[in-house]
Formats: C-alpha cells, sequence, structure tokens
C-alpha cells in the first residue's frame, strides 16, 4: 500500500556535509515544500544551513514530525537512519547513493520500508540530468534508428595525488571499493534508464593513486537486453574539455542505424545523421550554475509530485536493488576476469 497524497510536505534533512548543500538549496526553492529541519552529528554543521537544527536524530523527528526524510550521509549510517525514520512513522524517505553497505543490508532495509507501507528512493539523480533526458527523448524519438551501442568517458580529474578527494569527500579516500561502488552506479542505474534491463557485465578494474585503499579507473562493458552494447570507461585521475569537469563528469556517445548523438563537457548534446559529417545541436550548453543541470532539483521535485498527486515515482529502493545486484556482479566479473550473465 502507498501512502496517500498529502496537501502540505514538510522536508527534514539528515546530514550536513558537502552534498546536502545541493539537497537544501533545492528544497528552500520550493514554494510547495517547507523545509523544517537538518541534523547533523556536528551541531554546527547543521546550523550553518540556517534551518532549524538538531545534532539528534530521534529527537528532530519526534519534534518536527516531516512528511519527508532526506537522508544524506555516507552508506555506514544509511540502514540506521532508514530505521529510526521507520520507527518514527515517516512514509516517505529519500536516501542518497551509495545505498547501504550490502545487497544484503539494502535488501534487508527495502522489506522493512515495505513492512512499514513506506515510500524509500533512492537519490539517483544522474539519470535526472537533463542531457540524459534530451537523449533518453531523442532515443525514444528513432533519431539514430536502432541503437547499437554507447560508450560513457568518465573523466572528472579529481583523483591525483595524496590530497585527492580531501578537500570535498574525504571519505572517498577510505573506501575499499570506489569507482563501481560510489561513481559508476550512476551509470549503471542511467544505461538501465536510457536503454532497458541488463542481462550481463564484464569488468576490469584497477587502482592508480596509491593515497586511496580503493579502485579509481577501469573499464566495464554492459550488456543490455535490447541488444545495446554500453561501455564504462573510467579513469578519475584523467579530465575532459570542460570549464568544469564535475558538471558531466566526462563525455558520451550513443551511435545507432542512422546516426549518432554525442554528449559534451559543457552539457550540449549533439545529432549526426549517418553518412553526414556536421553536428546539428539538439541541446545547448548548460548555464545552470547548481549541480548537474540542476538533476537534484529535478529529483527531488520528482518525489514531491509523486506525494502529492499519487503519481509513480523513479527510483524506488525496491528497483533500485538491480542497481546493486549489478554492482556485485561487476566486482565479481573483475575478480574472476569473466563476463557474467545477470538474473532477470
Amino acid at each position: 500500500m502507498n501512502p496517500q497524497p498529502v496537501d502540505e510536505v514538510t522536508v527534514a534533512c539528515v546530514g550536513a556535509g558537502y552534498f546536502s548543500q545541493f539537497h537544501i538549496r533545492s528544497w528552500l526553492r520550493m514554494p510547495s515544500v517547507k523545509l523544517v529541519g537538518v541534523c547533523d552529528q556536528d551541531i554546527a554543521k547543521a546550523q550553518a544551513t540556517g534551518v532549524a537544527s538538531f545534532d539528534d536524530l530521534p529527537a528532530m523527528l519526534k519534534s518536527q514530525n516531516p512528511t519527508v526524510l532526506d537522508i544524506i550521509v555516507p552508506p555506514a549510517a544509511q540502514a540506521q537512519a532508514i530505521s529510526t525514520a521507520l520507527a518514527h512513522g515517516v512514509k516517505w524517505i529519500i536516501c542518497q547513493k551509495p545505498f547501504c553497505r550490502s545487497l544484503h543490508e539494502a535488501r534487508t532495509i527495502v522489506a522493512k520500508a515495505r513492512q512499514a507501507d513506506a515510500i524509500l528512493v533512492i537519490h539517483e539523480n544522474f539519470r535526472f540530468q537533463p542531457w540524459y533526458r534530451c537523449i533518453k527523448s531523442a532515443i525514444d524519438d528513432a533519431l539514430i534508428g536502432e541503437v547499437l551501442q554507447m560508450t560513457f568517458r568518465l573523466r572528472p580529474g579529481d583523483g591525483q595525488g595524496l590530497r585527492a578527494y580531501l578537500d570535498r569527500q574525504p571519505y572517498f579516500q577510505s573506501m575499499e571499493r570506489f569507482l563501481v561502488h560510489e561513481t559508476a552506479v550512476h551509470w549503471i542505474d542511467t544505461f538501465q534508464y536510457l536503454f532497458g534491463e541488463l542481462v550481463a557485465v564484464y569488468a576490469d578494474l584497477r587502482r592508480l593513486n596509491p593515497a586511496i585503499a580503493g579502485e579509481d579507473s577501469g573499464h566495464i562493458l554492459f550488456d543490455h537486453a535490447s541488444g545495446v552494447r554500453a561501455l564504462f570507461d573510467g579513469n578519475r585521475l584523467l579530465d575532459h574539455a570542460s570549464d568544469n569537469p564535475r558538471r558531466t563528469m566526462g563525455e558520451a556517445l550513443i551511435e545507432g542505424t542512422k546516426g549518432s548523438i554525442d554528449l559534451l563537457g559543457d552539457g550540449s548534446v549533439g545529432l549526426r545523421r549517418f553518412g553526414r559529417s556536421s553536428r546539428q545541436m539538439i541541446r545547448s550548453p548548460d548555464t545552470s550554475p547548481e549541480f548537474g543541470g540542476d538533476c537534484v532539483h529535478a529529483l527531488q521535485s520528482h518525489v514531491i509530485e509523486g506525494i502529492v498527486d499519487g503519481s509513480a515515482v523513479e527510483n524506488a529502493a525496491q528497483d533500485y536493488l538491480k542497481v546493486i545486484e549489478v554492482e556485485e556482479a561487476i566486482y565479481k566479473s573483475a575478480e574472476t576476469g569473466q563476463k557474467l550473465e545477470l538474473a532477470m
């Protein structure tokens, strides 16, 4: 059973670290939403948001009774935060990715939410980036005919040296699983959004920067039931042509029988018809000052629409379990050197 639609939406956030700024600015921009609290173990970080501040999650939930709890904490703290929200009767929960520390933990939490008749949505925002919405529309309109393959080259250029990631998200350095668990999950989900169900993966991963614990480079080959083959070519040490390498995080090429679509580092999307050399721009360069073309706001607005009018939401945790299953298969493939079939 889904929670009933509501007229007034109140939101509380737990976690006031680096990425919370994008969540909070989005909530504050929504006239139909009231942000009623921010909680962080470091009360100074919560207070810096200018919203009612707490350093104890149960106390915030009891005091503010929010419609939505937005969880913006690393995987190690997510299961407890979700369990606490469910115990306090919260029926709408948004949780940042990576979702939980393992597939088992994720399945356990999803089952808890289902038992409590709560909607748990994973804050997987890359599929909401405007260039991928544009690419999806172009594919659905058959602008390049039958799609055969896609390549995405991840090149954020933030992974070199002893201080890699320390200024923004220092816990990246200690993650034993990094490139796939923290980053490539975005494209597991995005590839499924664009091309449908995944049926097989092959991965070759490596660590280039000795200052970090996990892998930071690799190639992952995805087979889709639709026949599309997608390649994720990731290297966090290298960059690409962009004034802001974190806007798109890299460049993409989608190829079909009637042409190709490209994504550049400025957020523009181009179309080249088969047999022609000229590129037609079908989405202009991005000008949003917010992260990823304002994808956080797009996702959160989408969830609010679901709360208000009862419509289905993308990235429900039950569906997102497939992303984690694929992630596990990727690491197993890298360990064994084998291509692995996925359960449908």
